[in-house]
């Protein structure tokens, strides 16, 4: 006979536990509004020091967020956090191609030498992707400028020939300190589409460009650093101290600590480690309880919530832990809020209504993955399946993921193949579509749902949010029920995709 005298919890109170909650569990009680869906403040603060447009962030999957998918996020509001399933080097690229992408002043500028040939130039400006490049001696100083129209074969310019017999040596200049309306005017009054800076001796230090004004009018949400430039998160392993580095000297706005569990002590351990060597933000996660949440507010940045939310995601069943979403976002930023951490909710959102229901839970802002995964900019591929088009998507715990690298993101060392635990699927998701119509969908909907709560910007949401909890029968109710579908919404499919 088993004897509990000394054991101080029989097992069977282990059974007498709470009840966690997740997205179709909960609704928002609908309260008395005076606020405007379309005049709803959606900015927020995801870490101490950033600040986004939009409460959206794509996942740093391999399927989801590359060098593309950072840059369209960025110009409209949100972020991108680039993977790491790539080598450092393709890391750092990735983060100065976005860093470059709408640069008003390009200060890194392509610039001939007098002396190259004009095949030597042609060939640069098509190696570089430039149509035109500054023409400068040794000392720096702007001589003239050299394009494609100056160089086409019938103004019998010769491949030989040398530069300073084909630019054009009226070169129309401005100060550094000159504002983009009067770089605009210059331009369009001389038919010009670049005006290079110069200091006082006509020494280049820069270059503006009728492209990077114009993409500045048109991305006014944009989430730019105090230079101007794009913001992007990157993704790095608690033990990557190299790649964080590296990312952060590159210009990586937010490192975010690229963990399944990081309630766990090395992990931390190595989170403060990176803390110390860099000058970005750093989000810690992933993590699901407010045990979790004490253990990394007092250096954190930001903290990151989901434990096995994702659509693709089987850690739930392959290790039988977890912690639904709803409840996971509410116990940590009970914690989180107290020490004006942000909370970044990750995974399991389907629909417009579950990112607004996870704001008023607790988090400051949600990230996205299978949601953007069939879009242009995602890196997956295009596939065809019974005649409908998908893209690959799959699960950074997927065995494909886990061989390209992200292994340890599941504190798992390097295995053979056939040894490997999965905890993700690789999957198809439909394709969608740019990311930009995504994205109205997704915070038309955001702000429609602050509409109903009677709340002008998102930290009012959060104060005015309650909840309603709702029966099978009720999740039924609130979908499409007893017709057939004959046109589909836009921001609406029965599986969430």
């Amino acid at each position: 006979m088993l004897n509990m005298a000394n054991d101080p919890e029989p097992f069977s109170e282990k059974l007498r536990v709470p009840e966690a909650l997740t997205f179709d569990d909960v609704l928002l009680r609908p309260r008395e509004s005076t606020v405007e869906p379309d005049e709803a403040d959606t900015s927020t603060m995801v870490s101490r020091n950033v600040r986004l447009n939009l409460p959206v962030l794509t996942a740093a999957m391999d399927t989801v967020t590359e060098g593309d998918m950072a840059i369209a996020v960025a110009r409209h509001g949100g972020l991108g956090v680039l993977h790491r399933n790539m080598p450092v080097e393709a890391t750092v690229a990735e983060v100065e191609r976005v860093k470059r992408a709408d640069e008003l002043v390009i200060r890194d500028v392509v610039t001939a030498s007098p002396d190259q040939t004009v095949r030597e130039v042609d060939d640069m400006m098509n190696q570089e992707g430039v149509s035109g490049a500054p023409v400068v001696n040794e000392d720096g100083e702007v001589l003239g400028i050299i394009s494609g129209t100056d160089i086409r074969p019938y103004l019998e310019v010769g491949d030989r020939d040398k530069v300073h017999e084909a630019m054009t040596d009226e070169v129309i200049t401005a100060r550094e300190d000159v504002t983009p309306r009067n770089a605009l005017e210059l331009m369009y009054e001389h038919k010009i589409e670049r005006v290079p800076l110069v200091d006082d001796e006509n020494r280049l230090l820069g270059l503006i460009t009728m492209a990077g004004i114009l993409q500045r009018r048109e991305y006014d949400m944009a989430s730019r650093d105090e230079d101007g430039h794009l913001r992007v998160g990157v993704a790095v392993g608690p033990s990557e101290t190299d790649r964080a580095r590296a990312a952060d000297e590159a210009g990586a706005d937010i490192l975010f600590i690229d963990c399944a569990h990081a309630h766990n002590r090395s992990v931390i351990e190595d989170a403060r480690s990176i803390k110390r060597e860099v000058d970005a933000d750093v989000v810690v996660g992933n993590i699901g309880t407010r045990e979790a949440a004490a253990a990394v507010v007092d250096f954190a940045d930001g903290v990151k919530v989901g434990i096995g939310p994702g659509s693709i995601c089987t850690t739930r069943v392959v290790t039988g832990a977890g912690m639904p979403q709803i409840s996971a976002i509410a116990q940590v930023a009970d914690v989180a809020s107290q020490h004006d951490v942000p909370v970044i909710a990750d995974g399991g959102i389907r629909y417009s209504g579950d990112a607004i229901k996870a704001i008023g839970a607790g988090a400051d802002a949600v990230m996205l993955g299978s949601y953007f995964a069939g879009t242009d900019e995602a890196p997956g591929r295009v596939i065809t399946m019974q005649g409908k088009k998908y893209k690959q998507y799959r699960g950074m715990g997927s065995v494909g993921a886990m061989k390209s690298g992200g292994g340890d993101r599941y504190l798992k060392d390097e295995q053979e193949d056939d040894e490997l635990v999965p905890e993700g699927v690789e999957a198809a998701t439909p394709y969608k579509g740019t990311l930009e119509s995504e994205l109205h969908q997704l915070v038309g909907g955001m702000q429609s749902g602050m509409g109903y709560v009677g709340a002008e910007s998102l930290p009012e949401f959060k104060r005015r949010a309650e909840f309603v909890r709702v029966s099978s029968a009720g999740q039924q109710e609130g979908h499409p029920h007893d017709v057939v579908i004959t046109d589909e919404a836009p921001n609406y499919s029965p599986d969430g995709q």
